[in-house]
This record gives structure tokens, C-alpha cells and sequence, in this order.
């Protein structure tokens, strides 16, 4: 199945569960007990990812949540890409090392939460916040995508609701899968990728960067590089006049301003473009939306997460999103 998009916007109050304020509060008499208690608190690696049931989801989901965003991955043992995806989720659960859990939900065994957060299909992921659900995305999608999303849910998280994740127990029981993985060196195909840049060959740049990113997808350098070349090779052929006439006269075309903000950053004008992206976001739904969200997830990579007008746009889209 190819991976389809959900937009994050379709927030769902679960009534059984507290105000986001009240959540808030909640995790922060947690954590400052734990920091009385010397970090007590702090939970083992295998807690990361569990599996759930409609017996447990009041404690393990609604509960959980407002201490850390939980992540529910929809899947059955028949569905063929719930085995690539989930995988996945679980090694990305260890890695971002508490800043959520991942709790697994099998769809035959648990028909009425199936229901209860609308699944249309499997693989479906949603997550919960504060004891709010939402969407995040359908089918097996690209790890670096899911990344974003992540990304995106924990800032979230933490900004909106003040959850900042769990305490993990570091005393060596961690699966070696969760161990970092000396990767590389990738000195010659980073520098291929370089030369192609330089010699205006953005797709050789592009399937570079991809390969060092498909053995390391952590690879920082390579991150940055994928984006900027794709991002060069977006505007390479595009008549700048024309495009920005089309942005002015539609601004409800997302085609027309994910163009404009693309020359936009390509033009130093990095407030603008984010700026655009953001007011697209907001302005749009569904799939529409999606794509606005994901292209302006794109130019973070680009400017670099340090910046602080990335930091501004974040916080913005967060708004906007939530």
C-alpha cells in the first residue's frame, strides 16, 4: 500500500480523559518529584514499546499521555507492510529515547479502538497528546518522513503541553539494537555529491546524498546536502516572474506557493518563505495541507534547525497545526 498522509489538524477530544492544562500541571509535579527523588523516576528501555489492549487503554494511553506523547501503531499480523513499517517505529522509539513510547495495537484483537480513532487501513499511526488523538500518517512511509513527523509531535509536546518525555534508565540493559552504529566513513560520496553540486548536476547530488542517507539516515551533512540539492533542483527551470504572479493571483494554490517559497529561500528571504508555508498551512486541509506542512518541514532542513527563525516558523506551524 502506498503511504498516504493524514493531516495532523483532525485533533479528537477523548472525553474520558483531562484538560491539556490539567495534563500539563500533572507532568510537572512528575518530573519535579523525580528530580526530588533523585530521578527515581526514570523507566527501562523496554518500556519505550508496548503493546496495548481496550483493557488497558484508559491507563496505558489516556494516562501515559500526559506525561509523554504516545504513539499507536495500528497493525496486524497479516499486513504485510505493518512488517516493514513497524519495525521501524519500534527502533525509532529506543532512539528518541523517551521523548515518546510507542504502544502497538493489534486491529483483530482490538476491533473497538479501531473504531474509536477511525482507521480506514493498516498500517495506520496516530498518537496522543494530553489525552488528545491525532493523526499522523497511513501506510508505510519513508523513514525520513516519519522522522519529521516525530519531530514535529514532540515539539509539539513539549511547547504546547509542556511533556518533555521520560527519564530513561541508562544501566546497560538497552537491546544492542538500540546501541548506536558506528557508520561510514562517506568522505568520497559526500564529496561526489559536492562536485555534482557545484557543477549544477542537482539530481547526481540528490542520489548521492541518498545514498549515504539510505546506510546513515542520521547523517547530518547528508540531510542538509538532499535538501539543498532537491531544493536547487526545484527552482533550477522556474521563470521567477511567472511564478510569483501565480502565487499573488492564487493564493489558495498550494502548487503555486510551495513555488514561491522555494525562490523565496532560494532568495535569502527565509522569513517569507516560512512565513508563506505557514499561512498555506493554515489556510488549507487534508492532503493540501499535508503537502505544505511536509515542504516547509523541507526548508528547515535547508536553513538548519539552530537558526532561530526556524525555531519561530516551528512554533508558528505548531499553532496553526494544534
Amino acid at each position: 500500500m502506498q503511504p498516504r498522509n493524514m493531516s495532523m489538524s483532525g485533533v479528537v477530544d477523548l472525553a474520558a480523559v483531562k484538560a491539556a492544562g490539567e495534563a500539563k500541571t500533572k507532568a510537572e509535579q512528575a518530573r519535579a518529584e523525580a528530580a526530588r527523588t533523585g530521578g527515581g523516576g526514570a523507566v527501562p528501555v523496554s518500556s519505550l514499546v508496548i503493546d496495548v489492549d481496550e483493557a488497558g487503554f484508559e491507563r496505558e494511553i489516556l494516562q501515559r499521555s500526559a506525561e509523554v506523547p504516545v504513539v499507536l501503531d495500528f497493525w496486524a499480523e497479516w499486513c504485510e507492510p505493518c512488517k516493514q513499517l513497524s519495525p521501524l517505529l519500534e527502533k525509532l522509539a529506543r532512539e528518541y529515547n523517551g521523548r515518546f513510547v510507542l504502544a502497538k495495537v493489534d486491529v483483530d484483537a482490538n476491533p473497538t479502538l479501531m473504531r474509536q480513532f477511525g482507521v480506514q487501513g493498516i498500517p495506520a499511526v496516530f498518537a496522543v497528546v494530553a489525552g488528545q488523538a491525532l493523526p499522523l500518517f497511513q501506510g508505510a512511509a519513508p523513514e525520513q518522513q516519519i522522522r519529521q513527523t516525530l519531530d514535529q509531535l514532540v515539539q509539539v509536546a513539549e511547547e504546547r503541553f509542556g511533556l518533555t518525555g521520560l527519564a530513561v534508565d541508562a544501566d546497560g540493559t538497552a537491546p544492542e539494537a538500540a546501541a548506536p552504529v558506528p557508520a561510514g566513513p562517506y568522505d568520497a560520496l559526500l564529496a561526489a555529491a559536492v562536485e555534482a553540486l557545484d557543477a549544477g548536476d542537482f539530481g547526481g547530488a540528490v542520489r548521492a546524498y541518498q545514498n549515504v542517507l539510505s546506510d546513515d539516515p542520521g547523517n547530518s551533512e547528508a540531510k542538509l546536502g538532499l535538501a539543498q540539492a532537491e531544493l536547487l533542483a526545484r527552482v533550477q527551470n522556474l521563470d521567477a516572474g511567472k511564478v510569483r504572479q501565480e502565487a499573488a493571483e492564487r493564493p489558495a494554490d498550494v502548487t503555486a506557493q510551495l513555488a514561491a517559497a522555494d525562490l523565496d529561500l532560494v532568495g535569502g528571504h527565509v522569513e517569507d518563505a516560512f512565513g508563506r508555508l505557514v499561512e498555506t498551512v493554515r489556510r488549507t486541509a487534508g492532503e493540501d495541507r499535508d503537502t505544505a506542512r511536509l515542504r516547509l518541514l523541507e526548508l528547515f532542513e535547508v536553513v538548519g534547525p539552530d537558526d532561530p527563525r526556524v525555531g519561530s516558523a516551528r512554533s508558528a506551524l505548531a499553532r496553526v497545526l494544534f
